[in-house]
């Protein structure tokens, strides 16, 4: 297993934060997830803590007590040392379908016309793509996604909207992502997926899993209106593949 210096350190009274090497990588984020579950297993009142894996970091709140930073340091440490690689839980690549119609494209022109390429390419080099959710936060449900292809890589916009719509997939610097829900939003809106990554009403929200992988496929407008018709009457069959340990 490789081998990563961490820093723990207090994230408040009921918190505690870990860091790994400020780099995106997918070793890094797998040791977080092998140590996330290690956790689980050697701390008893694991069910009274939340663990949230992002990028190069966990942060650990206990919903119950204050903690005591020193004695819990020490134990983090131990676990980190004893954790086993493919210790995490099973990973899926879900494959989501995307509308690039100028309708939902509101910025594919303008991206078009920055990087220099068709808005065919755009969407064949968004779909050809597999990416890996780095992190959640932002909107309940809203995934950041790692792997961008270089030549799609593009700025935020100088001045957010004050409202972007449900299901639009953007583009910001080296990730993409969809917007689980109406919100305001700075990123470029490239397309529009027409299924809910996010159900308060489930007993699991969000399907999706910190450490799975997402690629997109493109499809037409009838279809996008299918499937949104099949997602609000729960019958849609979501694409998923296991991922190999």
């Amino acid at each position: 297993m490789s081998s990563y210096p961490i820093l723990i350190r207090p994230f408040g009274e009921d918190a505690i934060l870990i860091e790994w090497p400020n780099e995106v990588s997918e070793a890094i984020l797998y040791d977080i997830l092998d140590f996330a579950e290690s956790f689980k297993l050697v701390f008893k009142d694991s069910n009274k803590w939340e663990l949230i894996p992002a990028y190069n970091s966990l942060t650990l709140i206990n919903r119950e007590n204050k903690i005591d930073f020193s004695k819990t340091k020490f134990l983090l440490q131990e676990c980190f040392k004893n954790r086993k690689a493919g210790g995490h839980p099973q990973r899926y690549l879900w494959k989501l379908p995307v509308c690039y119609d100028l309708e939902f494209g509101i910025d594919l022109e303008e991206v078009s016309t920055t990087l220099g390429k068709s808005i065919e390419d755009i969407i064949k080099a968004h779909t050809h793509h597999i990416y890996t959710v780095y992190g959640m936060g932002f909107l309940p449900g809203f995934m950041y996604l790692g792997g961008l292809p270089k030549e799609l890589e593009t700025a935020r916009k100088s001045v957010p909207r004050l409202r972007v719509f449900k299901g639009s997939v953007g583009l910001a610097g080296k990730q993409t992502g969809i917007y689980p829900q109406d919100s305001p939003g700075g990123w470029n809106i490239i397309g529009n997926c027409p299924i809910s990554l996010f159900n308060v009403n489930l007993e699991n929200p969000c399907f999706v899993n910190v450490g799975d992988q997402i690629q997109f496929y493109a499809i037409t407008r009838a279809e996008y209106d299918l499937h949104r018709i099949e997602t609000e009457v729960g019958i849609y069959n979501l694409d998923k593949i296991k991922i190999d340990a």
